[in-house]
């Protein structure tokens, strides 16, 4: 897998992805809060999104704001989310940096009212990276929709560590997500209420 260099944000964030994945955005319109990559050659995305950061009361631990953040992001009430584990993570850039890695998978419920998704499950990689004193968090996400006939069944046991080479290859994007993730420029997560 070849990856090429990413400027997100306005050159404020960079990282690499693989060199097929193409900006979303040229395509349709994505929240300002969010930098949006899909693979032209399948269905895996990368979502990287600034939020504000969780509250300790809200979630004490960084394992539980990021799980906060996994609750605001999985589509609907109907879907079950399974959780196969987490960890905190270490980012090669900024190595004083919280950070907690999720591995889920997300099982849509096809009979729910208006359900129109075509995919058996998504595997989700997130990975939280917590600025404290920017109050911000920002999610970087791999999506690996598994869909009826791109994947072998027989290859994917996730209670056994078994990922199957979608979700195999999704590890390595976030890899390398983890080891070129850098900061350029902090004045994108100026805060109204801090002091000037």
């Amino acid at each position: 897998m070849d990856f090429k260099p990413v400027s997100l944000f306005g050159g404020a964030l960079a990282l690499e992805l693989p060199a097929t994945f193409a900006d979303v955005s040229t395509i349709r319109e994505v929240p300002d809060h969010q930098e949006v990559y899909l693979d032209a050659e399948g269905y895996t995305n990368v979502i990287i999104e600034i939020l504000e950061r969780v509250d300790k009361d809200k979630a004490p631990t960084d394992e539980d704001a990021t799980k906060y953040h996994l609750n605001d992001i999985v589509s609907t009430e109907t879907d079950e989310t399974r959780f196969w584990g987490g960890e905190a993570a270490h980012l090669s850039k900024l190595p004083e940096t919280p950070a907690y890695t999720l591995f889920t998978s997300q099982h849509v419920d096809r009979n729910a009212p208006g359900r129109q998704s075509k995919e058996d499950f998504t595997a989700t990689l997130l990975t939280l990276v917590r600025l404290e004193k920017q109050k911000t968090d920002i999610l970087l996400v791999v999506n690996v929709p598994h869909l009826p006939g791109q994947y072998n069944k027989d290859e994917i046991d996730f209670e056994n560590r078994k990922l199957g080479k979608l979700t195999e290859d999704g590890v390595k994007i976030r890899q390398r997500i983890l080891e070129t993730f850098e900061i350029k420029d902090y004045n994108l997560f100026v805060n109204d209420d801090m002091d000037g």
